[in-house]
């Protein structure tokens, strides 16, 4: 770049300097990288489960409220119906005959003192399976049932 005269002294002058430019960093791209992974898992992210059965918990001594009802135990050792011990098939296809019968009827679920969670979720699961609708979990300790079927 050629040298200018410079009007105070009439002779040459640098040229004008620029003022430094200063360097900064855009959050808006990372907000925008941000929104889109938070769109992403929310769409992704299933909070319904489409297996849920609905699940009564009796009170003790609200036996009458479930007059009519199916028993079922279940214990660390196996399931019962109407307190006789059964195995999870027969159990099936008996709640199934049941339920085809009459689909209101409710099925009261004893699990034993003791008994594993894991053991009660199966045997909800195998009630859901056999087309039981209206479960009710009956704690251990409440008025008798009078077992239907």
């Amino acid at each position: 770049m050629p040298r200018q005269p410079c009007a105070a002294s009439e002779g040459w002058a640098a040229p004008p300097r620029r003022p430094r430019r200063r360097v900064s960093v855009s959050l808006t791209p990372l907000i925008d990288v941000v929104f889109i992974l938070l769109v992403f898992f929310m769409l992704a992210s299933s909070f319904l489960d489409w297996r849920t059965l609905r699940l009564d918990a009796a009170e003790a001594g609200a036996g009458a409220a479930v007059e009519g009802s199916v028993l079922v135990g279940v214990s660390a050792s196996g399931l019962a119906f109407a307190g006789r011990p059964i195995e999870a098939v027969a159990l099936r296809e008996r709640i199934a005959a049941l339920m085809a019968e009459n689909p209101a009827r409710r099925v009261a679920l004893r699990p034993a003192p003791g008994t594993p969670l894991q053991a009660t979720v199966d045997a909800l699961d195998l009630l859901a399976a056999a087309g039981a609708r209206d479960v009710a979990l009956s704690v251990p300790g409440a008025a008798p049932l009078a077992a239907g079927g």
